[in-house]
Order: C-alpha cells, then structure tokens, then sequence
C-alpha cells in the first residue's frame, strides 16, 4: 500500500468490488492491486441500507460468489447476513489490507505513451488529493447514488406534522412501534419494508400509483438443505447454484415468449395467498408485462401473510396532498400517518460519478457501446461491473471479474500492455439497462449503449454468457490488443471512436 502504483485498480469494496478483488488474488497472483472505497466499512449497498428488513431478493445460491459457498440455511438473505458474507470472503482471500477506505475517486486519465491511467481521489474524512496509477482500472461502484435516493416532488409535504423518512437513509432513532405508517412505493424496497415493519407497527399502508409483480418464493432452498445432509459445502453449493440460474432463465424466456401465460400463473399465485373477494387486478396486477421491470420476491409470501392478517394494506392511487396527519388521495380518501416513508426509488449514477479522459479527451458514457457488457468502445485497459437485471446481480459480476483476470493474463502471455474496444460497425443503439422502470428511463440517455449485436450486445442469459466469458475467444472483430504508443483506434479507422471534446 506504500507504492502509488498498482497493476489493477478497483473501485468500490462492495459485493462486486471484493469478488473482483478475490478474482485478482486467485486468477493473477503476480498483480499488484488496490481497492479504493468513498465509505469507510466494507460491503458496499449491504452496508449502506439499513432499513427494517432489507434483504435480497434473488437467492444467495447465484448472489453468492462461485468460489465462496453460502451455508446459512435461509437463501434469501437479510442485509447483516450478507453483509457478514462479502466481509468474510474478503478475509479469506486477505483482500482487507489493500482496500483504502474514505477515498473517493473523482476522475481518471489514459496517459497511450505510457499505458497507465493517473486516477484521482479524495479522502472524504480530510479533503485531501490522492492521486494513483494504475495499468488497468476497474469500476465496481454500481450505478446509482449512494448520497442521495429519489424523491419526487410531494406536494403540501410542508403542512405535515409527522416523520419523512427515505429508506435509503433509515434514522437509528426511528421507532415505529405502534404507530401508522405509509410507506410510498410498490418496489422491491417497499415489498420489503411492508411486511418487516407491520409486525411493530400498529399497522403499515403500501400506497402505489400502480401494481407491481410480487411472487412468493421460500425462504428455504429445499434442494439445497437435503444436499447439505450428504455432501461437503463446495460441492453441494454448484448444484444448487446452477438449478436456481436455469429457474431463473427459463422464468425470463417464458416470461418473454409467452407474457400472457406468465401473467396469469402469477395472478393465480397471488389471488391463493390473498383473502377472499381481495381485488388482485386493482393491486397486484400490473399494465406491463412481466420482467418490463423486475420481477418483486415475497419471502414465503410475507407481504401477502401481512395482508391477510390485517396488520398491512395496499392503496391504488395517486397523492393528492400531505395534510397535517397524513396524505390526502386523487380519490378524497385520507391515510392517516404517523410516518412517511418515500420508497420511490434511486437516481442512477454511472460509475459513481467518475468523469474519464483519454488522451486529453473527455468521454461522454452516452456515446461510448458497452463490448461484452463491460468494457467501453475506445477506453483503453477500462472495465465496469453492471449485473443482470433480470437474475442475481453477482452471477455477471463473477463473470467480468473472471474475464478480466483472463484479459490481463492474454496481455502478458503475448507481450501487449493495451486492450481497447471498438465501436461495432454499425449504428444501430439500444439502452444498455433494458428494463422500463422509472429509475432507469429517468437517466438512460446518461448511459452507455449496446449495439445490435454480440458482442457489443448483453443478451441477460447467463448460460450464454458463460460461454462467451469464461471460454469465448478472446481476440475478435470489437477489441484491439497493442503496446504502449500504438494507436488503438487505428484498427478501425472508418468508425473513428466518439468522445465529447471539450
């Protein structure tokens, strides 16, 4: 940690910010390397969120690392147990000494003469600069912003007398026993927080605009509790790993092929576990089709036990106002509310705010074309973690940290320094975050894009991906490998790449 220079440089200590620097420590033990962390703890969203309940909603068998198995018996984790996890992980592979915390990465350089990027941060606890170089630069920071989530514009919220709470920043002093509570949002947060808060609570309204998927799925992994009785962790933890992702697929696919049938089977699921005469298409029944957004989990449906019993409800409907007491509805209706929470959502953020510049240039994200889904056309030496939207976050972290490492491995084996994709050789672009929540049309233009096909375009199949990643070539017609001074744009001169000059 004395020297100012490592091979690889990671940004972010969360979950995919430790896997990347396991996969370093395991796939390339010759590099050097570094984590640079804005917080000042380990563990990235799990450490951040707070709020009653928080915890996954895909299994930890595929949100787990492929080289560190998960044994707690619960597959869908709360928050701590998670958290517990990523520290532990980063124990094992004695990833703790170099992750420099409190630094806050504002911007990057590539520097083609010499084949580096000059990275500079700044300590959050003093203001000082801190500036580093790297010879590969790695951004494991997510995409949204950890400062501040989104709230929209809640009218006469200055007339009200209660406690306005954003999940994303949950008080410790916050004491909701007894008390009635609205909580803004139909979300994943909101799906979460409902039912955590309805056992304290006198009782918790989810008031949404409009209905979103919810399925009920069990806490338990069955399969994975009969293996644990006969075989050792490590190969007990791949099998279950690989049912859950081809579940999980072929839910997508059917999803996306027969979206009326998928519909159905999910209302049915819904209407079983509601009460009697429950209105399920006002409430639960969305106008898009399924995995337009994500797809909610309820924990052996404990947002519809919350209903059932009484202690939770669900309002359809817009905000007319905040009053003194509560919030006044579209409709006349008026929720009484102690507390408020606002679970209506995050505002994205690429790369945690980290502006690049090569060659003097400035990038724009907007026109750069994610290659493989993460690298950027004309970045040199540059990769970014983005997981699947429609599975387990960790299973494409897994796979760009591991095509990184081989990456870095090919650069030594044939004596090359550069690798840099190229633009595809059309123009044809799509969203690279393919879902349609609000959250992501609200910054998609800010993003980088995807071209019209591999491998400029994610195809969110994991089976796929696993052969393109772990075992796909990796010298094709999207990237350039060169040595230092050699220009990597030259290969295509007729597509020059695109940067915002200014």
């Amino acid at each position: 940690m004395a020297s100012d220079h490592v091979d690889v440089l990671i940004i972010g200590a969360g979950l995919s910010g430790i896997g990347a620097a396991c996969h370093v420590r395991r796939d390339c033990p010759d590099k050097t390397f570094a984590v640079l962390e804005a917080r000042d703890a380990i563990g990235g969203t799990w450490d951040l969120f707070r709020y009653p309940g928080i915890r996954s909603d895909s299994d930890m068998f595929t949100l787990g690392y492929s080289f560190k198995p998960w044994t707690d018996p619960k597959a869908i984790a709360d928050g701590a147990a998670i958290r517990k996890y990523v520290r532990e992980t980063a124990r094992e592979y004695d990833v703790q000494p170099h992750i420099r915390f409190r630094h806050r990465v504002l911007h990057a350089e590539w520097h083609s003469d010499s084949a580096r990027w000059t990275v500079h941060a700044q300590r959050t606890d003093t203001a000082e600069t801190v500036v580093l170089t790297c010879s590969f630069l790695f951004a494991c920071s997510g995409y949204y912003r950890y400062d501040e989530g989104y709230t929209p514009p809640l009218p006469g919220v200055e007339a009200y007398a209660g406690r306005l709470v954003h999940p994303q920043h949950w008080p410790d002093d916050l004491d909701y026993t007894g008390k009635r509570v609205v909580v803004i949002g139909s979300g994943a947060t909101a799906v979460t927080l409902v039912p955590a808060m309805a056992q304290r609570a006198a009782h918790v309204t989810m008031l949404q605009r409009s209905p979103t998927y919810v399925m009920a799925l069990p806490s338990h992994d069955r399969l994975a509790d009969a293996l644990r009785r006969w075989l050792p962790a490590k190969a007990a933890y791949p099998v279950v790993r690989w049912k859950n992702v081809l579940l999980s697929t072929v839910n997508f696919q059917l999803s996306r092929r027969a979206p009326n049938l998928v519909k159905r089977m999910l209302r049915r699921a819904a209407s079983g576990r509601l009460p009697v005469g429950y209105d399920v298409d006002r409430h639960f029944s969305p106008r898009y089709d399924p995995w337009d957004q994500r797809l909610c989990v309820a924990p052996d449906g404990d947002l519809f036990t919350a209903v059932q019993q009484g202690t939770a409800s669900v309002v359809t409907d817009t905000v007319d106002t905040f009053t003194a007491h509560g919030v006044r509805l579209t409709s006349g209706d008026e929720l009484p509310a102690d507390i408020v929470v606002t679970a209506t959502g995050l505002n994205l953020l690429a790369l945690g705010g980290l502006t690049l510049r090569v060659d003097g240039t400035d990038v724009d994200l907007a026109s750069t074309v994610a290659y493989k889904g993460t690298m950027l056309s004309g970045v040199p030496n540059f990769a970014l973690t983005i997981g699947y939207t429609n599975a387990s976050w960790t299973l494409k972290a897994d796979l760009v940290a591991g095509y990184v490492c081989r990456l870095l491995r090919h650069l030594d084996r044939t004596g090359q320094q550069v690798v840099t994709p190229l633009p595809p050789p059309d123009d044809e672009r799509v969203p690279l975050i393919d879902l349609r929540s609000s959250y992501v049309l609200r910054a998609v233009d800010a993003l980088p894009k995807q071209g019209a096909r591999a491998p400029w375009r994610l195809h969110q199949n994991y089976p796929r991906d696993v052969l393109l990643m772990r075992h796909g070539r990796l010298t094709d017609e999207g990237v350039r490998f060169s040595r230092v001074g050699e220009v990597a744009a030259s290969a295509n001169p007729q597509r020059p790449v695109s940067f915002d000059r200014r």
